[in-house]
């Protein structure tokens, strides 16, 4: 096992210096060229569709009775899937002339010395995914427009599909980057060995499941994107409208429960228990199949000797199932919301602007919504184009984070034989002129 470990990340050294020297190129490249890639790859989907359905369908009797429902649906590839992807990639191709390379500011530091600070990408990045195989061409588009060079591991239950889409990935690169520029690592590497090639990896980006993230946070110094947790609280206040409430909670559960970004507490004021407007919400939620799970205090107020209060409020259900609490004002809102959550979406439904404006101003979430859905947290909702994921962590990147999440930036001086001793003696003085 030694030799298959250490044979494994010679190999995988060399795979991620490749992607190291063809992203370089890639990034020097004038961004029509960038687009042109993406748009390539775009094509290719369509008009090789019949290669890339016959490797899904292998995929797929290899899978039957080994993986659940949800599973086999994100496994499963067809015309439309492939059409929809299409679309989005050439959202990406539109937009590169405006991602790499963009001056973010330019100073006049003194009499010709002028600075500025530009995009760039962050260098080479190492995106894990499971099970789905359209997360392949759409996360290759936006590493190809942001100039990173990209790893990629998929699950081995998807090895055909990946494996073929992964060869129109190189296609559409091949006329202007070296090989290795975007790479298939193979199923039988071990995650942990890519997780240890700190010196070669720049950016993880985990797209799968909870655990899956969280082992990558676990086990790797290399800067993860992405969170473990979606905990999202809908708050509904004493000032809320009611028909907004029902509408904002309803979508926030149902439209589609599995996702990161939907409803998984439901806090209420304490008013609302006593005036019927609980009754209806909780009677809207049900009417759906959704299951209601009682806090300490709302199983007070309303005993029903079927149910115990639940034993923690930190669970993400991912399915039509929540957790409801009463509660006494905004502050106690926030602090619960603070307490359990995990720092991703939170929503409060009231027609009382200072309370609205309080609860945005203090919660401490990557995204904080007054009267709308949670469901709206997400990088296309937003108007990013595609969505990399959502970052609950606060440095870099946060919340739903688009193709600006693979950028970084650098500094860029011209001078004309300047020195700071000339500053030093006098001979220059300082202007720190913005110029942009």
């Amino acid at each position: 096992s030694m030799l298959r470990r250490g044979f494994t990340s010679a190999a995988n050294q060399q795979q991620a210096r490749l992607a190291r020297q063809g992203g370089r190129v890639l990034a020097s490249l004038p961004h029509h060229s960038r687009e042109a890639i993406v748009h390539n790859l775009a094509d290719l989907l369509q008009s090789r569709a019949p290669d890339i359905l016959d490797a899904n369908q292998k995929d797929l009797l290899a899978a039957r009775g080994a993986l659940d429902t949800s599973l086999l649906s994100r496994l499963k590839l067809d015309q439309g899937k492939l059409d929809s992807l299409s679309d989005g990639l050439r959202t990406i191709a539109e937009d590169c002339e405006r991602t790499l390379g963009r001056k973010l500011r330019e100073t006049k530091v003194s009499e010709g010395l002028v600075l500025e600070q530009h995009t760039v990408p962050i260098g080479v990045l190492l995106v894990i995914f499971e099970s789905r195989p359209d997360a392949l061409p759409q996360v290759a588009a936006l590493a190809i427009a942001s100039g990173n060079g990209l790893l990629l591991k998929g699950g081995k239950e998807a090895k055909h599909s990946n494996e073929m889409l992964a060869s129109l990935v190189t296609e559409s690169l091949a006329p202007h980057t070296p090989e290795g520029t975007v790479s298939l690592v193979s199923t039988r590497d071990q995650i942990s060995d890519l997780l240890s090639m700190d010196e070669y990896i720049d950016l993880v980006v985990p797209r799968g499941s909870n655990e899956l993230v969280q082992h990558i946070q676990a086990n790797t110094r290399i800067p993860v994107l992405g969170h473990a947790d979606g905990i999202c609280h809908v708050y509904l206040d004493e000032d809320c409208d009611l028909e907004q409430a029902v509408k904002v909670v309803v979508d926030s559960k149902c439209n589609y429960p599995a996702a990161c970004n939907a409803m998984e507490t439901l806090l209420v004021h304490k008013s609302l228990a006593g005036d019927g407007r609980l009754d209806r919400i909780v009677k809207e939620l049900e009417d759906r199949g959704v299951k209601i799970n009682m806090g300490q205090r709302l199983l007070e107020a309303c005993p029903d000797p079927a149910k115990a209060a639940v034993a923690s409020f930190r669970v993400e259900y991912g399915e039509l199932e929540c957790t409801a609490e009463l509660v006494d004002d905004l502050d106690q809102a926030l602090q619960h919301i603070h307490a359990h959550g995990s720092g991703h979406t939170e929503v409060i439904v009231t027609s009382n602007q200072d309370k609205a404006a309080g609860f945005l101003q203090r919660c401490d979430s990557a995204c904080v919504f007054h009267n709308a859905s949670s469901r709206f947290a997400d990088g296309f909702r937003f108007g990013l184009g595609a969505e990399v994921g959502i970052s609950t962590s606060r440095i870099h990147a946060r919340g739903p984070v688009g193709v600006d999440g693979l950028l970084t930036t650098r500094w860029v001086l011209r001078g004309e034989g300047h020195t700071v001793e000339a500053f030093a003696q006098g001979e220059h003085s300082y202007l720190h002129e913005p110029l942009l």
